[in-house]
């Protein structure tokens, strides 16, 4: 997809590749096209990526703090209104205009398609394990279910240098989650003597299930000062039970991807350990099929859609 950068914005161009995370499309890698005269940090050619958010204030005490994920008004990369009022529209797209605050230069050996992922899915779980101090090495940590969030919690996990089991409720990514992600162990949550065999384990617990789940039993596999994180977003609130938190100090936090300083650190941080999604990379005439295979689970880890040579060239004229 090609990228042009305005005066302070970027245009990202002809060599992409695109991920699509549930019908919305916010993981956008491309090359820059065309740059505006006040543009410092980008130059035509470079390889680029654009992530969830295209737009913040840029002065208020979260955007100071580089946190501009949590600022209130956040202009996301799709369905927001920019700055000109028109609709934001994401990477369904054969070029798409940025701000230069909001884009990402691509490390050079993190390859376009499956670093895609990285710009929502990385950001997300980096910045929780940085915030919350899962980096440690040797400290056990649990990651809950196994899809885009959970597959790159045990990359990320594995280069902190922490002890990685996979919980979840199917057999069948026991050997994936040892054999091709290098989790350690492996946790069937259906198995009353699997799970009572890791109570209080686990220093930490990354929950990525997507679906209402009972929080209790989470809580039990954590130890004193045990933290419990979500990013799982289910449709229905969660039963937080209050009694292991009382009485095993335990900590139940929440994180919403992460700011565009650390989502660069990220970057680096992937590209240094050489870790990107698993994928399943799509021409956009297979889109239909690829959210068939999304409504049904049946994708490993994200599906990507190929922009190059898709589109006739854009004209990126500012």
């Amino acid at each position: 997809m090609p990228i042009a950068i305005e005066d302070f914005s970027l245009t990202l161009g002809s060599n992409s590749a695109v991920a699509i995370p549930i019908g919305t499309l916010h993981e956008i890698v491309g090359l820059v096209t065309e740059v505006g005269s006040s543009v410092h940090k980008f130059k035509v050619g470079d390889r680029v990526g654009v992530g969830v958010i295209v737009g913040s204030c840029q002065t208020c005490d979260i955007c100071e703090q580089s946190l501009e994920n949590y600022f209130p008004k956040m202009k996301f990369t799709y369905n927001s209104t920019d700055q000109d009022g028109t609709n934001t529209y994401g990477g369904y797209s054969n070029m798409i205009v940025v701000h230069q605050h909001f884009v990402l230069q691509i490390p050079e050996n993190l390859p376009s398609d499956a670093g895609a992922p990285l710009l929502c899915a990385g950001i997300t779980i980096y910045s929780l394990m940085k915030y919350y101090g899962m980096t440690e090495p040797s400290k056990h940590l649990g990651v809950a279910g196994l899809g885009c969030l959970g597959h790159i919690a045990v990359k990320i996990g594995k280069a902190f240098g922490l002890k990685v089991t996979l919980i979840s409720t199917s057999l069948k990514k026991e050997n994936e989650a040892i054999k091709k992600l290098g989790a350690d162990t492996f946790v069937l949550s259906s198995n009353p003597a699997k799970l009572k065999a890791v109570v209080n384990t686990m220093d930490y617990i990354i929950d990525t299930i997507v679906v209402v789940h009972p929080l209790a039993w989470l809580l039990s596999l954590l130890k004193l000062d045990g933290k419990l994180v979500t990013v799982g977003l289910p449709e229905k609130p969660l039963e937080l039970p209050i009694s292991p938190l009382v009485l095993g100090r335990k900590f139940v936090g929440g994180s919403c991807i992460g700011g565009m300083k650390e989502a660069q650190e990220m970057l680096d941080f992937c590209a240094k350990h050489n870790i990107s999604a698993d994928i399943e990379l799509i021409s956009v005439d297979n889109i239909n099929m690829a959210m068939e295979q999304l409504a049904k689970s049946d994708v490993k880890y994200r599906s990507v859609i190929g922009i190059a040579n898709s589109f006739p060239p854009p004209n990126c004229s500012m």
